[in-house]
């Protein structure tokens, strides 16, 4: 089969440290500003809800310790797709690289891009069309409504495009200092819910008056639980991300590993700082109160107007505009890469193997996930998205986890540079957890979850005809 020449290959652009920001900022977008209220309308008090951090946090912690074995025994751009390939075959592999680009990742730049323009209208007015306009509905979506700000989420994303193009070290210098400032911010915030004497233990004790009289049912906690568990997952969100630019790491079977893990555990105590913060300064029922009674509320902006007065929503937004657009341009960076190794394979639209001649990043598969991530931005919501996100994640988040499992039988000579610890524990705990949550999900959300099974095997045509052309193809 003739190979596409891919210019001069993708550069190793980034040490350690910078890796480490490459975790952190695809990680750190809007969920943790967010996701506060909707988790203690499911479990009624503040100390189950920052366990829900927790737990989240642990269960991708140990998703980390797999990935981290992965990447460090194939260090290359790309790799859950190699991965998964690797433990299971061309098919997995495939439309675990599909997923990525019809929703996992492109949902994922859409909706915290669409998070940004939300920020954004909090100083300037955004555009809206008529009323009769923002009603047109086509297929059941409202392509025209809020216009304003998907003309502004789609023009970010289109900006940073540009970006990462142009050089994949100025896509992660944007990254580095967004994330700086993003977490002195967050800092700041903690340390004035914790002094300056708005808050107090007793709020944080609190439960909200939803909260089961005789307690929980052992399902009933399992099942809010695990729901809560899937709100901080979209704060988690993106946790994968450095495994798609291993090729472009130096020494990374080194600093993959240390990264993933250094990264990750940073997140996990930023985390629960900040949510510990929300509820000592404001108690759950008037948090959830707050939003239902303005669905556009958000936890963090309800907490800071109450422990500095009105503004509050001005400082929350600039942080959101800071921590979404650090995200998004993370998120752009590292995704590109796994439909630049699948072009390789001949499984991915041809052109999307070629690097830039003089730039060295994969423009055209950038370009491809900027078309279609602007697409989403105009297809839905911003909680159906996430939802679709984390549904049809875990499901090849479990598959990738369990690769390590397999693969240790399979490849039983290969030198390791790193070995997942508490092995086989750690891998079998994550897989379970990912088989409960789907099963959650699809009973309490069906549509969605059949929604995020839609559009991963709507890659079954492109699959054959793919696989067809690799096999007609002169050698």
């Amino acid at each position: 089969m003739q190979q596409l020449n891919p210019g001069s290959g993708l550069r190793k652009s980034f040490g350690l440290k910078m890796a480490i920001i490459i975790v952190i900022s695809a990680i750190v977008g809007s969920g943790v500003f967010k996701k506060a209220a909707p988790m203690a309308a499911l479990l009624h008090a503040p100390w189950l809800v920052i366990l829900a951090w927790l737990l989240a946090g642990i269960i991708i912690l140990f998703g980390i310790l797999c990935i981290a074995e992965l990447s460090a025994l194939f260090p290359s751009s790309g790799g859950p797709f190699l991965w998964l390939e690797k433990a299971y075959g061309k098919v997995i592999s495939f439309f675990y690289g599909w997923s990525c680009f019809t929703v996992i990742q492109t949902a994922a730049i859409a909706s915290v891009a669409f998070v940004f323009a939300g920020a954004l209208g909090t100083f300037i007015t955004l555009p809206h069309l008529s009323p009769e306009a923002e009603s047109l509905s086509i297929l059941g979506l409202y392509p025209l409504k809020n216009i304003g700000a998907k003309i502004a989420a789609s023009l970010l994303i289109i900006a940073l495009t540009v970006v990462n193009i142009r050089g994949a070290r100025k896509g992660g210098n944007i990254s580095l200092f967004f994330t700086l400032t993003l977490l002195l911010s967050i800092i700041a915030i903690v340390f004035v819910a914790f002094f300056s004497g708005t808050g107090s233990v007793q709020t944080i004790r609190t439960v909200s008056e939803g909260f089961p009289a005789g307690g929980f049912t052992v399902f009933g906690f399992i099942s809010a639980m695990v729901l809560a568990m899937r709100a901080a997952f979209w704060g988690y969100e993106g946790w994968i991300g450095l495994g798609f630019i291993g090729g472009e790491i130096a020494e990374p079977r080194r600093n993959l590993p240390r990264a993933l893990i250094a990264g990750i555990s940073i997140v996990i105590v930023v985390y629960l700082l900040i949510n510990t913060a929300y509820f000592f300064v404001m108690p759950a029922d008037e948090m959830i109160a707050g939003v239902q009674q303005n669905e556009n509320s958000i936890a963090a902006v309800l907490v800071v107007d109450k422990m500095l007065g009105a503004g509050g929503a001005y400082i929350i937004s600039g942080m959101i505009l800071v921590s979404t657009f650090g995200c998004t341009n993370a998120t752009i960076l590292v995704s590109a890469r796994i439909y630049y190794a699948m072009a390789q394979k001949g499984m991915f639209f041809r052109k999307a193997a070629l690097s830039h001649p003089r730039n060295h990043t994969p423009h055209y598969a950038l370009i491809y996930q900027c078309i279609w991530a602007c697409l989403l931005v105009f297809s839905g919501s911003f909680d159906f998205l996430t939802d679709l996100v984390v549904i049809a994640g875990f499901i090849f988040f479990g598959l990738i986890a369990w690769g390590v499992v397999r693969l240790r039988k399979r490849m039983k000579m290969a030198e390791r540079p790193y070995k997942t610890p508490f092995y086989p524990v750690v891998p079998v705990a994550f897989v379970l957890f990912c088989i409960l949550l789907i099963f959650i999900s699809f009973i309490e959300s069906p549509f969605k979850s059949l929604t995020g099974m839609g559009l991963i095997l709507s890659g079954l045509p492109f699959y054959c005809y793919w696989h067809r052309r690799q096999r007609s193809a002169p050698e």
